[in-house]
C-alpha cells in the first residue's frame, strides 16, 4: 500500500509540475481566433412572426399527379447519387464512433517467442554470454489519455458535427433529386402541350392552303397568296421536329434521374392540366434556418469547425496518459509459466511542447481559418435560402397575375382569328390579315402553355425554397435557434 501510495504522490506530483511548465511554456495560442459571427435570419428580412406551415415530406402529392408520385418515389428509391450521399453520411458515422473510442482507456494483448544467440562480447555475462536462448514475453498492456483539455471531447464535437453536415447533405441531395425530377416531368408536359399546339396550327395551315389554292383556282388570289400559304406548312413541320426533338431529350433527362434506361419513356406524354397548383406563402419565415437541409448542413459545419479549433488549441496543453502493463516474461519457454516469471508496472506519460518552432500556432491559425470560412459558407447559405425563398413567392404571384392577362390576350387572338378568316373565306379581307392573326393566335397559344408549366414550376421551385419537405431534428432546431440569436 504504502509503495501504491508512493506512486500516486509521484504521479500528482508531476502533473502539476508539468501544468506549471505549460503555463510557463514558450508554445501558447495566445492571440489567435477566429474573427467571423453568424448572421441572425431577421437581419436578412425573415419574419420572426411568420407562421407559414411546412412543407410536407411527400410535396409531390399534393399536385395530385399519381404519374408524378410513381415517378418521384422510384428516383429516390434507387439513385446513384443518393447512395453516394448515404456512404458519405455512413463514413461520417464511423468517425463518430472512431472519435468516441478514443475518451475510453485502451487495452492490448501481446505475446513473442525469439529464438537468440546473444553475444559473448556483450553485456550478458556467463553462461548467457554466446548461448542460444529461446525468450518469451506474454503481456497485457493498458492506457488511458486523461482528456484533461478537452482535445479528445472537442475531437468527438467535430466528427459529430461533420456526421450531422453528412446527413443534413443527403437530406438535400434528396430534396433536389424530387425537386429535380418534378420539374423534369413539367418540362416534359409543356412540350407535349406544345406539340398539340403546333400539331393544331399545321391542320389550321393546310385547311387555310387549301382555301387558298381554290381561291387562287377561282381568280380571287394569286400565287403571292398560294407561296405565302405553301411556305408556312414546312416552318410548322420544322417547329414540330424540333419540339419533338425536346421532348425525346426530356424523356431521357428523366430516365437519367431515375437510373433507367433513356428509352424507359418513350410513351410518357404528361399534360399539365393534371397537376394541381399549391398554396403559396405570403412571407419569408425565419425558422427557414431549421427547414432547409443545406442551412442546417452548413451550420453543422460550423460546429464541426469549432471543434476542430478547441482541438488543435488543446494541444498546446499537456497530454497525460496513465499506462500499465502485467505479464510473465522469461528465458526459455519452459519458464514462462513459472513462479517469478511475472512483470508489472504503472506509470504516467506525460507530453508538453514547449518550443515547436511555430507549428502549433501555425496549425491554430489554419483551424480558426476554416471555421471563419465555415461561418462566412454558413452565412452565404442562409443569405441565398432567405432571397430564393423571397424570389420564389415574388416569381410565383407575377406568372398567376401574368395568366391573368395571358388569358384575355388568348382570347381577343381567337376571336381576332376567327374573324379574318370569316372575312376572307367571304372575300371581303386579304390573306396578310389572316396571316398575321394567325401568327398572333399561335404565338399566344404556346405562351398560354409556357406560362401555365412555368406556374407550376415556380411552385416547384418555391416548395424546393422552403426545404422542400426537409425535418430538421431537434438538435438541429435547437442549434438554428441558437445560431440565429446570436
Amino acid at each position: 500500500m504504502r509503495a501504491v501510495a508512493r506512486t500516486m504522490t509521484t504521479v500528482i506530483v508531476a502533473v502539476a509540475s508539468m501544468l506549471v511548465l505549460a503555463l510557463a511554456g514558450c508554445a501558447n495560442p495566445r492571440g489567435i481566433e477566429a474573427k467571423a459571427s453568424l448572421i441572425a435570419p431577421a437581419t436578412l428580412g425573415a419574419d420572426p412572426a411568420a407562421a407559414v406551415a411546412p412543407v410536407a415530406a411527400d410535396w409531390w402529392r399534393g399536385f395530385d399527379d399519381p404519374v408524378l408520385v410513381d415517378l418521384i418515389e422510384r428516383a429516390t428509391a434507387g439513385s446513384p447519387s443518393l447512395r453516394v450521399a448515404a456512404a458519405r453520411a455512413a463514413r461520417a458515422s464511423a468517425n463518430v464512433a472512431s472519435a468516441h473510442a478514443a475518451e475510453g482507456p485502451q487495452l492490448t494483448g501481446s505475446f513473442d517467442a525469439t529464438r537468440q544467440r546473444f553475444t559473448a562480447n556483450g553485456l550478458y555475462p556467463p553462461p548467457l554470454a554466446g548461448s542460444l536462448q529461446s525468450t518469451a514475453t506474454a503481456q497485457l498492456n493498458g492506457s488511458w489519455e486523461l482528456d484533461l483539455f478537452g482535445r479528445n471531447r472537442a475531437q468527438l464535437d467535430a466528427a459529430i458535427g461533420a456526421e450531422r453536415a453528412a446527413l443534413a447533405d443527403a437530406d438535400a441531395a434528396r430534396v433536389l433529386l424530387a425537386v429535380n425530377v418534378a420539374r423534369t416531368y413539367v418540362q416534359l408536359a409543356r412540350l407535349v402541350e406544345q406539340r398539340e399546339v403546333l400539331q393544331r396550327a399545321l391542320a389550321q395551315r393546310e385547311e387555310m392552303f387549301s382555301l387558298t389554292r381554290q381561291r387562287v383556282s377561282a381568280g380571287l388570289d394569286t400565287a403571292v397568296e398560294l407561296r405565302q400559304s405553301e411556305g408556312l406548312r414546312p416552318e410548322t413541320r420544322q417547329q414540330l421536329e424540333s419540339v419533338e426533338e425536346q421532348i425525346a431529350l426530356s424523356r431521357h433527362a428523366l430516365a437519367a434521374l431515375l437510373a433507367e434506361p433513356p428509352q424507359r419513356f418513350d410513351s410518357l406524354a404528361p399534360t399539365l392540366t393534371t397537376l394541381r397548383p399549391v398554396a403559396i406563402p405570403d412571407v419569408v419565415p425565419a425558422d427557414l434556418v431549421g427547414r432547409r437541409a443545406d442551412v442546417v448542413a452548413a451550420r453543422w459545419r460550423v460546429e464541426a469547425a469549432a471543434g476542430d479549433v478547441a482541438a488543435q488549441r488543446a494541444q498546446f496543453y499537456p497530454n497525460v496518459n496513465l499506462t500499465a502493463f502485467i505479464g510473465l516474461s522469461s528465458f526459455g519457454l519452459d519458464r514462462l509459466v513459472r513462479a517469478g516469471s511475472e512483470q508489472y508496472g504503472v506509470g504516467p506519460a506525460i507530453r508538453l511542447p514547449i518550443f515547436d518552432a511555430g507549428r502549433l500556432r501555425a496549425g491554430l491559425r489554419g483551424r480558426s481559418a476554416d471555421l471563419d470560412a465555415a461561418v462566412e459558407g454558413y452565412n452565404g447559405a442562409l443569405v441565398d435560402a432567405i432571397h430564393d425563398v423571397a424570389d420564389q413567392i415574388s416569381s410565383t404571384r407575377s406568372v398567376v397575375r401574368q395568366q391573368s392577362e395571358q388569358a384575355a390576350a388568348q382570347a381577343s387572338a381567337e376571336a381576332a382569328y376567327d374573324l379574318a378568316t370569316q372575312r376572307y373565306r367571304a372575300g371581303l379581307g386579304g390573306y396578310l390579315t389572316v396571316l398575321n392573326a394567325e401568327s398572333n393566335l399561335i404565338a399566344q397559344r404556346r405562351l398560354t402553355t409556357d406560362l401555365r408549366a412555368r406556374a407550376i414550376d415556380s411552385q416547384m421551385l418555391l416548395v424546393r425554397a422552403l426545404g422542400g419537405g426537409y425535418a430538421a431534428p431537434p438538435e438541429a432546431r435547437a442549434l438554428a435557434s441558437a445560431g440565429a440569436a446570436r
